[in-house]
């Protein structure tokens, strides 16, 4: 049975963009201004398109899928079932981000939840439907691993990716191959990627090859999860 997954009322951060005007009485001064403001303007617009924030009040993340949500399955993975209800007694997020080779490739909505479809929404893009939900899943696009389990207990990014059907080890991060490079909460982490705990707030970053690119925070007091 096709499931409809009701999206939380989150508070949506709206980007707003703002501009100004002003007179002169040169009318060369005045073209000048003119074409400030119209150079501002799509500067203000390109900042805005690349930056564009999900339902989650996350940046939607840029570049292609790091894989397809599709090869995640409906039996039970590392102890993990796909039930057919969200499972709220435990319920933290963390937030995972890939590079390879400098390049941004994006984790995207519906992991964990077989069948389903991401759509575009009045609030971004979000997965729909579904045959069942792990409770280790992505809701939207925008990096953000759900921990929805019925108790406490310490997951993995290792569980993730064997829920998603996706290697990750030293070596290799779904198809990309490579020496893996972690950080953890801005912290180099020097064991298997597999081992990250999903903690509260947690903030991943995995990168192959070169250019590595700096550690980005997330301000979670700006998303509501």
């Amino acid at each position: 049975m096709r499931l409809r997954w009701l999206i939380l009322p989150f508070v949506i951060l709206l980007l707003a963009g703002c501009g100004s005007s002003s007179s002169s009485s040169s009318s060369s001064a005045g073209s000048a201004t003119s074409a400030s403001a119209s150079a501002s303007t799509s500067a203000s617009s390109s900042a805005a398109n690349a930056t564009q924030l999900g339902f989650e009040g996350v940046a939607i993340e840029p570049g292609s899928d790091l894989a397809s949500p599709g090869t995640t399955s409906d039996r039970t993975v590392d102890r993990i079932p796909c039930g057919p209800i969200e499972q709220l007694a435990y319920h933290i997020h963390a937030h995972l981000s890939v590079f390879v080779g400098g390049q941004p490739h994006a984790l995207p909505g519906g992991i964990g939840i077989p069948s389903s479809q991401v759509v575009q929404s009045a609030q971004g893009p979000v997965a729909t439907g579904g045959e069942c939900i792990y409770w280790l899943h992505t809701h939207a696009p925008d990096g953000v691993i759900h921990v929805e389990s019925p108790s406490q207990r310490i997951y993995t990014l290792g569980n993730f990716f064997d829920i998603w059907h996706q290697a990750l080890g030293p070596d290799q991060i779904a198809g990309a191959h490579g020496k893996v490079t972690a950080i953890v909460n801005g912290k180099a982490w020097n064991k298997d990627p597999r081992s990250i705990p999903l903690t509260p707030h947690a903030v991943i970053q995995l990168s192959i090859g070169s250019p590595a690119p700096p550690y980005r925070a997330i301000d979670w007091s700006q998303t509501q999860l």
